[in-house]
């Protein structure tokens, strides 16, 4: 569901911080804030492929048109590669935008659009992530009130947010330090979103085809996963009462370890 997938991104990027403040290497305050979000954000893009999902509500006509576009060509990249031992399928839902390909792919293009697009790239990327972060860690909230709210809201955010990066020091030129390199490094949580909501789906009973085009056995599309007694639904209560507690729970030891008051 998309709540515990947007906790689980923004945890992970809270992690990195903590593991980059203990390798002597900090990230800035506004780096660790605006990564988390748009990690929260990119946790949900991979269900591009889903007509149901979360993100196919966040923009309206043109994220419903978008998931249906990307169904197709996820069905169809799927009925090209797959090998005489998948099973056969009627859609594309998790398949191509369920793998370690499709992630690289949107973090790689995100941070070509900030180097490319300049300061308007940048704030395109960056309203399209904080608006999923508001659907999937507001979604309460989100859904019921209009869409134009959330719209204005994650615009307003990116507006501040990116007024705070562009200051000195504040993180535009974090990792990437030379000249044009100014917020080349928005790719990773784009990234490491997309990677984290595979692993979540391969928790569930499908399991999830992250690693393709590797081929595991005689299956190009090989859903990963735990043992099948250690999977559950999504949306039970593994998810909704242990999971989600868990990644808040976590997600708060690594801001706090990744801000110093660990050190």
């Amino acid at each position: 569901m998309g709540p515990a997938h947007s906790l689980s991104g923004a945890a992970a990027w809270l992690g990195v911080g903590a593991i980059a403040e203990a390798m002597g290497e900090p990230m800035p305050w506004p780096v660790l804030l605006t990564g988390a979000l748009i990690c929260a954000g990119a946790a949900l893009a991979p269900d591009l492929d889903h007509k149901a999902a979360t993100i196919s509500r966040a923009f309206g006509p043109v994220s419903r048109i978008l998931c249906e576009v990307i169904d197709n060509l996820s069905y169809a990249v799927y009925r090209a590669t797959r090998s005489r031992h998948d099973p056969r399928r009627s859609g594309g839902h998790r398949t191509l935008t369920h793998t370690w390909v499709w992630a690289v792919l949107c973090g790689a293009g995100a941070s070509a659009v900030t180097v490319y697009g300049g300061r308007w790239g940048v704030l395109a990327v960056l309203f399209v992530h904080m608006v999923l972060a508001i659907e999937g860690l507001l979604w309460r909230q989100a859904r019921v009130s209009s869409d134009v709210l959330v719209w204005l809201l994650g615009a307003a955010g990116t507006w501040l947010i990116t007024g705070v990066l562009d200051k000195p020091g504040n993180g535009a030129l974090w990792l990437f330090d030379q000249p044009g390199q100014e917020y080349l490094w928005i790719g990773l949580p784009i990234t490491l979103g997309a990677l984290v909501h595979c692993l979540g789906d391969a928790l569930t009973v499908s399991g999830c085809p992250v690693l393709w085009p590797i081929p595991i056995g005689r299956k190009r599309w090989y859903p990963i996963g735990p043992p099948k007694g250690m999977r559950f639904r999504a949306g039970s209560w593994v998810e909704l009462k242990v999971l989600m507690p868990v990644f808040m729970g976590a997600g708060g030891l690594c801001a706090v370890g990744a801000l110093g008051y660990f050190g």
